[in-house]
């Protein structure tokens, strides 16, 4: 298996720059983003995944009234990023970049806002661009904590670089001590060890986690 699939099967997730917008849609996952449209092609199970089309639906009924609000004050940044929010949790990731593009352009500096622009990225298998947003996030808060989670994680899985990875966690730690995500990061840190002297993109044998 290729590096970044055992990263996805062992974490399974990233962390959000902000809290998620839409209540009771959970937040997307590298989990749930892959088995999407095969769960949905089945009706078992006592809560079925929603359809794209019905994240979709869902998030644009709740986006509605805050679409209606930016037509009297488009620069909202506060509710430009909500809206992306909404269609971020939905799945609908080039929406969502839409809207934090264009909160971005407003207030730069919103490091939540621009790491969850750059997990919608690496959502999109984006990862040059996710680790950049993620480093520029980081400029502006050296210590957001869900920004060097998630690029550590972009640079895991997107890019198969055990070491970059490594580093960023173990900075992430001394950074963030009360990171709420510790002990996935201490378990993540682990897991990337044994992988440090396989090459960017090269395959290992070793079964996924």
């Amino acid at each position: 298996a290729v590096i970044c699939l055992i990263v996805g099967s062992a974490v399974g997730y990233l962390v959000r720059g902000s809290q998620s917008a839409a209540p009771g849609v959970p937040a997307p996952t590298m989990a749930t983003t892959q088995q999407a449209p095969a769960d949905s092609m089945h009706g078992g199970g006592a809560n079925p995944m929603p359809t794209p089309d019905q994240l979709k639906a869902m998030a644009d009924q709740q986006a509605a009234p805050l679409l209606a609000k930016l037509k009297t004050n488009p620069k909202d940044t506060e509710t430009l990023a909500q809206v992306g929010n909404y269609y971020y949790d939905a799945q609908q990731f080039n929406v969502a970049i839409d809207f934090y593009n264009r909160a971005l352009a407003i207030n730069p500096k919103n490091a939540a806002v621009r790491t969850d622009l750059g997990t919608a990225y690496l959502y999109l298998n984006d990862p040059d661009r996710a680790i950049q947003e993620f480093q520029t996030a980081l400029k502006d808060n050296p210590k957001h904590g869900q920004a060097l989670f998630n690029l550590g994680m972009a640079q895991w899985r997107g890019k198969g670089d055990a070491p970059a990875a490594v580093a960023t966690w173990e900075k992430l730690l001394k950074t963030v001590p009360d990171f709420p995500e510790r002990a996935n990061v201490e378990q993540m840190i682990a897991q990337a060890k044994k992988h440090m002297n396989i090459k960017p993109g090269q395959k290992t044998n070793e079964p996924a986690a």
